[in-house]
Formats: structure tokens, sequence, C-alpha cells
């Protein structure tokens, strides 16, 4: 779904940005194919040498281009992509709106990222089946794999973690023209779709 938002078509060149163990590279490396590009980014360096060991046995029409950087101050010039996603990565950066700022320098005109996220639902009683997920599933089974750490902040997270309208006032201040946010999965999750120029239309 992500991907879709993303707008990424047959020969762009596209961003996956904190791309962790790779998801949505992968994918997005099939949607441009041979002619395209793709740059999956993270600042944890582990997390990229698992992407890399996924994209060798994935039989992928195009290399991906593991790139290890911080979110914040991306080695890229000016307006190099074509689109853009990010997975569970807004919600962990140290400066929302700054990382929001980089992705909107980096992106062309007409360019489009879709950024998806864990939220806190709007009502109690989805967030205490929220809560009950992640603290009697998620967490538990991070615990069995040694990943406890790892998975135990999400909870807290997500309740500094903008919420939707927020995200979009946030994106518009950040110089995209365009924001619309998408609540999924009874707004346990969701997509901001950002863009400027005819990105959206």
């Amino acid at each position: 779904m992500a991907v879709g938002w993303s707008g990424a078509r047959p020969g762009q060149v596209c961003l996956d940005l904190c791309c962790g163990s790779g998801d949505l590279a992968l994918i997005l490396a099939q949607r441009v194919g041979r002619t395209g590009q793709v740059y999956g980014v993270d600042f944890a360096a582990d997390q990229l040498a698992v992407a890399q060991l996924r994209s060798q046995s994935a039989y992928l029409p195009t290399p991906i281009h593991w790139t290890l950087a911080d979110a914040l101050n991306l080695p890229f010039t000016d307006a190099s992509f074509d689109a853009a996603t990010m997975g569970y990565g807004l919600r962990n950066l140290t400066d929302i709106q700054q990382g929001l700022q980089e992705l909107r320098r980096v992106l062309k005109p007409g360019a489009r990222a879709a950024i998806l996220d864990f939220h806190r639902p709007p009502s109690g009683w989805q967030q205490q089946l929220q809560q009950w997920y992640l603290d009697g599933v998620v967490v538990p089974t991070a615990e069995r794999c040694g990943l406890r750490e790892e998975y135990a902040y999400i909870a807290p997270s997500l309740d500094r973690f903008p919420q939707g309208p927020t995200q979009v006032e946030l994106a518009i201040q950040a110089g995209f023209s365009q924001a619309t946010h998408y609540p999924i999965v009874g707004g346990m999750m969701g997509v901001l779709v950002v863009g400027y120029g005819d990105s959206l239309g």
C-alpha cells in the first residue's frame, strides 16, 4: 500500500528512507524494474547488513544501493528522487520536522512520499487492544528472539508521536504543498502521503 501510494513507476529513481531490513526497498526494486534505481537508507549498519543479505537472494531486476546515512542529513543532492517510502521511521526521528524537510529537499517536483507508521487509535477500546497486542504478543515474541529492547520502546514512542492531522500540519510546514493522512487498521496504523506540485493530483 505504501509503495503504491508513493507513485513509484518503472524506470524511476526511488528512496526507501529508514529502510531497516529492507522490506519496502525490495518491493520498490520490483516496481521500478531493470531501468530504475532504488536507494535504501538507514543509520543502523546492522539493519543494512541484513537488508543486503536479503536482497542478494531476492532475484531483483535492479540492485539496491544500501546507504548508511542519517535521515536528518541525507547525502543526496536536491531533487534526486522520483518517489520515496518510509516504514516505521518517522516516529523514531529525533526531529520529525527536520526529517520531513530533508525528505522534501531530496524529492523532485511532482514526486510523492508515502510514510507508514503505527499510531494510537482514536477510541479507548482500540487503544486497549493495541496495548494488549504490544505487551502480550509483540514484546514477548521479541524477547524470545533476544530483541526485547528493540520492541519494548514502541508503546512509549506512540504516546509521543503526533496524530494524523498534526502530521499533515508538520508536512505543510516542512514545505510540502499537499499532505493527506490515511488511517488504516482501525486507526492503529496510518500512511501520510506527501508531495508538492502536481504529485497528488
